[in-house]
């Protein structure tokens, strides 16, 4: 029972535990100093995988833990570990901006041929390329780190048995001799059964987790493990409750990591993205019996995680529909519906072969990826807003003065819309130059051969056969980056007011209007009045909405020029996780309305209170732009009552309403269905709601762990009553 093990893990204080990573590493380095760097962190790897505890839980089903990672906060001397992470710390590692994690891994080779299969592979690489002594070299790398990973499986597979041997209740005795037995078949064959299948995907997740990567992605889970789970149906081995009750083992534990003091995503949530649905690599509808199961297991775990992620189109099934919107009205947020047929199209713009495009996953957030032919991802903020704000003064930012950008004209020379637009785009022209640089700088700034990633190269096709690492040409396709581009309505809305105050009323010029925003309104009260009163993002006007179209397509033209270090494209995502709440902190007071440092607006959605003609005049505003131009992908936040989910036929509603949406162009929604009350109760009596979850923004959090600011944040946001 699912129950048992969130009673056992609840129960295990945690609070004075650290990390002992530092500590096995600089172990192996130590053992193999005179062999290279390359083999070096081969052997550290595999002294991680091997020397860590096997912490097994007495209610485990699916073996693996990071508690194993950790120990007593007294267990070692100070001295002691201030050596080994002065020693793990001399060889350093990668980070998300030079492509380390938020990755979605190739699953479906180590299920087909096993650990023992990949290691084959590399023997034949290495004779393959054996006059070529830096491949040579990597491939070796590889093979110890998969040697240890070997030796890992099989030692959780050991210590389960050393486990079941104390128990008393023979139910869990048994459970664990099954799991025990498992693990010992996989630590060298290819998973034959559904839960052999699902067990080696945990560990593999754990491993990446050890070696300190975050937002790992599962992808296209009730895709790859399927053929396990429909040949154990068909012969008998296997209930749909079981299987459920398997997959809700594994996903629970994706939130051990918040609970160890000494991660860094304590308190938080490791943003573990799994995708269900969509379309097979032929163009398929890829809905099966396990999708709906991967549905269940995420409802029985009711956590912040894992992301889970429904890829939608015309010919889902009107009720995994159902079970997919039934979830997101627990008020877990889950999943994110995406819109398949957007997304393909933006992929199939980037030149992805046909096939991978209709077989992407996401990583992260929202962030859809080509699932293991790629590095991993990186990304960024781009905070729009600024640059109207560098147009509107010459290139000088209103708060400060300071000269950020190029001189593009007085502001007494932008005398209509059209030079006005002109000048922005020459702003965020020499912004997007800026941005890239500013990347690509830390990007090659470190030296590659010096940050191979021999094990994580074993999961992307086709690092082996190369032998290459994944970061050096190793996968099939180059990395992207993604364009966080932020304040979309702030933008929209800012533009419109300018229109229609300045130009069209001739309410106050252009310049007494810059006077008005360095002051942050203060002597303009009536202006500032007029400027709220304008028309505004979300209310299926086409006087302000047309310049959100003109958001994305300027973005997509002042960066589709661009490739990554590697030959890769940089691409937007109409996105900004929770940072709008920052990049309002950098921006003076908008012709929005909007007042000096306060947040601008989240992601893809309109501005909190301002999309006042109900939800179907919003996603009739929000579908308008050309979002094949954003490949990222975007998030659209969106409120409503409990009351919605209460029954089949107010689903249903909801379901149209998004269909719609979809229909139209939309690419993403993701739906908050906490009420009002209960956040603020929240807010003013957190004890009482410790495992209350809510949407945040592309993933969900426990709502009374997160800043306060954010919390507020998510307040604001409108609550529709009615679809």
């Amino acid at each position: 029972m699912l129950n048992n093990l969130k009673e056992e893990m609840a129960a295990k204080d945690l609070s004075n535990y650290v990390s002992i990573s530092d500590l096995i590493l600089a172990e192996g380095y130590r053992n193999h100093f005179g062999e290279g760097l390359v083999l070096c962190r081969g052997y550290a790897t595999a002294t991680l995988f091997r020397e860590h505890r096997k912490h097994v839980y007495e209610n485990d089903k699916i073996l693996g833990s990071m508690q194993g990672l950790h120990a007593p906060r007294d267990a070692y001397a100070e001295g002691e570990r201030a050596n080994a992470k002065r020693i793990a710390n001399s060889y350093g590692r990668r980070g998300f901006q030079t492509n380390f994690d938020h990755y979605a891994p190739d699953y479906e080779t180590p299920l087909s041929i096993g650990i023992g299969g990949i290691l084959k592979k590399i023997e034949a690489s290495m004779k393959k390329h054996r006059a070529d002594a830096e491949k040579t070299e990597f491939l070796q790398s590889a093979y110890i780190a998969m040697q240890g990973f070997s030796d890992m499986v099989r030692g959780y597979g050991d210590a389960a048995k050393e486990k079941a041997a104390e128990m008393k209740d023979a139910d869990r005795r048994n459970t664990l001799l099954k799991a025990a037995e498992v693990c010992r078949k996989i630590a060298l064959e290819a998973p034959e059964t559904f839960q052999e299948a699902v067990q080696l995907v945990w560990l593999i997740h754990v491993s990446f987790c050890y070696e300190g990567r975050f937002a790992m992605a599962l992808g296209r889970l009730d895709q790859y493990l399927y053929p396990f789970y429909q040949r154990d149906r068909e012969e008998g081995r296997l209930t749909k409750e079981e299987a459920t009750d398997l997959l809700a083992h594994m996903l629970y534990k994706i939130q051990e990591r918040r609970l160890l003091p000494d991660e860094p995503i304590c308190h938080g949530s490791d943003v573990v993205n799994i995708a269900v649905a969509g379309r097979t690599r032929d163009g398929k509808s890829a809905v099966n019996d396990l999708s709906y199961l991967v549905v269940e297991a995420v409802r029985a775990c009711n956590i912040s995680g894992p992301n889970l992620s429904a890829r939608m189109h015309g010919e889902i099934p009107e009720d995994f529909w159902d079970s997919c919107i039934s979830l997101i009205g627990t008020g877990l947020g889950y999943p994110a519906l995406m819109n398949d047929d957007v997304n393909i199209a933006a992929l199939r713009k980037c030149g992805y072969d046909e096939a991978d495009c209709n077989d992407y996953s996401m990583v992260g957030c929202i962030e859809t990826f080509m699932t293991g032919k790629q590095p991993p991802w990186t990304d960024g903020r781009y905070n729009s807003p600024k640059f109207l704000e560098l147009a509107l003064g010459n290139g000088r930012c209103l708060q400060t003065g300071t000269q950020l950008g190029p001189k593009t004209g007085a502001v007494e020379t932008l005398d209509s819309m059209e030079k006005l637009l002109d000048a922005v785009e020459a702003q965020m022209v020499f912004g997007a130059a800026e941005y890239v640089a500013l990347f690509e700088n830390a990007n090659q700034g470190i030296n590659a051969k010096r940050y191979t990633q021999p094990y994580l190269s074993c999961y992307c096709r086709d690092c082996i056969d190369r032998g290459l690492d994944i970061n050096m040409g190793g996968a099939l396709y180059p990395s992207a980056h993604g364009i966080g581009c932020m304040g979309i309505a702030t933008m929209a809305d800012s533009l419109a007011a300018i229109e229609k105050v300045v130009f069209i009323d001739k309410a106050v010029t252009l310049a007494n209007l810059c006077q008005a925003l360095r002051q942050d309104f203060e002597g303009y009260a009536s202006l500032r009045q007029l400027l709220l009163k304008a028309p505004k993002y979300g209310n299926n006007d086409e006087f302000v909405d047309k310049y959100a179209r003109w958001f994305v397509e300027v973005h997509y033209r002042v960066f589709e020029k661009y490739r990554t270090p590697d030959g890769g494209r940089y691409v937007l995502g109409i996105a900004s996780n929770v940072s709008n709440i920052p990049a309002g902190l950098e921006i003076a007071a908008t012709p929005d309305g909007r007042k000096n440092k306060e947040p601008i607006s989240d992601a893809a959605s309109p501005m909190y209170g301002k999309d006042f003609s109900g939800v179907t005049s919003t996603i009739l505003s929000v579908s308008k732009p050309d979002y094949t131009l954003a490949a990222v992908g975007t998030v659209l936040n969106q409120k409503f009552s409990p009351v919605l989910f209460s029954n089949k036929e107010n689903r249903d509603k909801i379901k149209k309403l998004i269909q719609v949406y979809f229909a139209r162009g939309g690419q993403e929604i993701q739906i908050n269905s906490i009420s009002r009350e209960i956040l603020e109760d929240a807010m003013e009596n957190p004890e009482k709601y410790a495992t209350l979850v809510t949407r945040v923004s592309g993933f969900s959090a426990f709502y009374t762990t997160l800043r306060k600011d954010i919390q507020k944040d998510i307040l604001k946001r409108t609550e529709h009553s009615n679809a």
